[in-house]
């Protein structure tokens, strides 16, 4: 099955990987390290949890030009 990710970096270093079509979520020093982990992750998710030939998300770009950081 082929599944989507979503790698972004973390604010502490390296990367966090998230995959949509399950919720399982990982870390790892390097991307490819992230997306290992997360192929761990969602493998032993789906040994729980089978899906049956479920479309990966789609996966999109958009643009908010007026957004402000919020503090804390």
């Amino acid at each position: 099955m082929i599944f989507s990710a979503v790698i972004t970096e973390a604010e502490e270093g390296g990367y966090v990987a998230f995959n949509p079509d399950t919720g399982t979520t990982t870390q790892g020093e390097t991307f490819d390290e992230a997306v290992a982990n997360l192929r761990k992750a969602t493998e032993l998710y789906l040994e729980e949890f089978p899906m049956k030939g479920t479309r990966p998300a789609v996966l999109t770009c958009f643009e908010v030009s007026h957004a402000q950081a919020a503090g804390c």
